[in-house]
């Protein structure tokens, strides 16, 4: 069940642990979210945490944060009014997204970003950096189109034939795969070299990389495979505190 660690003071440097749960969370940062995002959310998970603003989307919906992290620069005066002041958790350094933030605050089998997709670009490749940073973290993202993660080294994705499966690389990645139309064994996978958009299934994915340095990108109505995927995964990135040794 949800325990809330309270450290005691409001600004938090370390790598603390504010908000630990069994079971998959939920974390709302600032951008688009609806109600048809928070319904499919609640499916899945019972414990929601806002990045910093997403306070303010979570109130206008009837739902309290367990916790709000970040900088506290968005989340408006109405909203911080409202919230227990022991939820407000202000991470006051500067070299990290509020995203990251909760990344590195959270421990959750999985974590379901909402509001995060969309919007400014430079805040959506922020996020994927994030993603990257900390891949020790199971995180999927839900957006109006697509959901988004990370791939973990090795995973099974039961989807449907003819789906679209988009594979993009952030860094030098090779892996392989089973039933792709296009299979990516012996690929070198790269930014501006080799991407893998718009491929298609044949039935259920198979997929083992050798870096985590893949995107994967799926239509929204496969929420419930790459969410399934996601949480029964043993395979999972080392953590490294940002620094890319051995991922």
């Amino acid at each position: 069940d949800i325990m809330a660690i309270l450290c005691g003071k409001h600004n938090l440097d370390k790598f603390t642990h504010l908000i630990q749960t069994d079971r998959p969370l939920t974390l709302v940062g600032g951008g688009a979210c609806d109600a048809a995002d928070l319904a499919l959310a609640k499916r899945r998970s019972s414990c929601f945490v806002a990045a910093d603003g997403g306070a303010d989307t979570l109130l206008a919906h009837d739902i309290t944060a367990e916790a709000v992290i970040g900088d506290l620069d968005s989340i408006t005066v109405q909203a911080r009014s409202q919230m227990p002041p022991d939820r407000l958790h202000l991470v006051a350094e500067q070299n990290s997204t509020d995203f990251e933030k909760c990344l590195r605050h959270i421990s959750a089998p999985l974590i379901l970003g909402l509001g995060f997709t969309g919007g400014r670009i430079d805040h959506q490749m922020a996020v994927f950096h994030g993603l990257l940073r900390y891949c020790h973290q199971r995180c999927m993202l839900l957006g109006s189109e697509d959901v988004v993660f990370l791939a973990p080294p090795e995973m099974s994705l039961e989807l449907p034939q003819q789906t679209r499966i988009s594979l993009f690389p952030m860094g030098a990645v090779q892996g392989t795969s089973e039933g792709l139309f296009w299979p990516i064994d012996g690929l070198a996978f790269a930014p501006g070299q080799t991407i893998g958009t718009s491929n298609l299934t044949e039935g259920p994915v198979r997929l083992r990389l050798s870096a985590a340095q893949m995107l994967v990108i799926l239509p929204r109505n496969c929420f419930e495979f790459a969410f399934e995927a996601l949480l029964t995964t043993t395979s999972l990135w080392p953590e490294h505190n940002g620094v890319p040794v051995g991922c």
